[in-house]
């Protein structure tokens, strides 16, 4: 229709080259003469599993998915056939997809009938899940050793660096909390980096704590622009899965050799000497100097703007498109030029220069 925008949503992280990079559709394209889908294991996959592996240092073996919301339930699953345990510990503002054992109200849990947030999701399904408040490591030690549940824990998951209520890091202390209680009472810990895995670093966030979790969920950018996820960890508990194990996980295009190619050559062009710190550099034309809170871990960034509907239309009328929600993280790509990066920073301070004279 004839407008342009500058993007900061980047299809929600997953687009850290920005879209259709060249070497990525050209190696897209000629894979897909080979075919497009086959339900069986590819070349491909093996190249992309063995990539994750050698560079997150948690991942002893992988799984491929088509979605975070897979990996996330997949590892749950997993987690509880591993243990022999049944409950659940999320937290409070951490999103882990739309399965039905994540959709509870903060606050709800194994204590009381936890509550859904969502319709369509029966109280009893999601009764061993509990959520606790993010980074709060009293109420989460209380509970993790309680003599109640301690011993019914199958795994506390979380993401590391949260991004869906902004973005808001863990604290080192309470990640090293959650390893050593988990490995105390027997449970895994399963680290949700399926926004953060290499887009805060080549490793994870994982890299940047120096913690090790049991299992790690992968996303957005490992499918380089097309729809991939996975999960993986100690070979130990991967090996639980069918057909090795008794927990059952499958899918017709899961690992499909189009996404495989993509992520693959995605995880390439990141290895590019000083493509991180490049990176960080570009958000922060953005975000030094902002008269407005601002939450950052590298190229993920969040600010807290009241209010923010009108915010976010004095954006798109200019041509920049944001995240649509005050709740959601921003990213920047390689693709962003630095002209880009200071329309967008101008327009900020545009805004919060006019916006104590706006009727809102």
């Amino acid at each position: 229709d004839g407008n342009s925008y500058i993007d900061y949503c980047c299809s929600w992280g997953a687009l850290i080259h920005g879209h259709a990079h060249p070497v990525i559709l050209q190696a897209v394209q000629q894979r897909m003469t080979k075919g497009t889908s086959f339900g069986i294991t590819t070349e491909i996959e093996e190249r992309l599993a063995r990539k994750i592996v050698e560079l997150v240092h948690s991942i002893e073996k992988v799984r491929f998915v088509s979605s975070g919301t897979e990996a996330t339930m997949s590892a749950v699953r997993l987690a509880r056939g591993f243990t022999h345990r049944k409950i659940i510990v999320k937290f409070d503002g951490n999103y882990h997809g739309h399965a039905d054992s994540f959709l509870i109200k903060a606050g709800s849990g194994v204590t009381e009938l936890a509550e859904s947030s969502s319709a369509g999701i029966p109280k009893e399904l999601v009764k061993y899940t509990v959520s606790l408040p993010y980074n709060e490591l009293d109420s989460t030690r209380e509970f993790l050793l309680n003599p109640t549940y301690r011993d019914d824990i199958a795994a506390v998951i979380l993401e590391p660096i949260a991004g869906n209520m902004g973005v808001v890091p863990g604290k080192p202390e309470f990640i090293q909390l959650l390893r050593e209680t988990t490995e105390k009472i027997g449970a895994l810990l399963i680290f949700d980096e399926v926004i953060t895995g290499f887009r805060v670093a080549l490793g994870g966030a994982q890299s940047l704590y120096q913690t090790k979790p049991d299992l790690t969920c992968l996303g957005k950018i490992i499918g380089g622009g097309f729809p991939a996820a996975a999960f993986g960890g100690r070979a130990e508990i991967m090996d639980y899965l069918a057909p090795n194990g008794p927990v059952y996980q499958a899918g017709t295009l899961s690992g499909n050799p189009v996404a495989m190619e993509a992520g693959l050559q995605a995880i390439m062009l990141l290895q590019e000497p000083g493509f991180y710190k490049e990176l960080e550099r570009k958000a922060n034309i953005i975000t030094r100097d902002l008269p407005v809170p601002v939450k950052q871990v590298g190229s993920m960034f969040s600010l807290s703007v009241e209010p923010f509907p009108p915010f976010f239309r004095f954006l798109y009328e200019r041509g920049i498109y944001i995240p649509p929600s005050q709740y959601e993280s921003w990213f920047v790509s390689s693709a962003h030029q630095d002209s880009h990066l200071e329309m967008m920073r101008d327009a900020i301070l545009e805004w919060c220069s006019q916006s104590a004279q706006l009727p809102y």
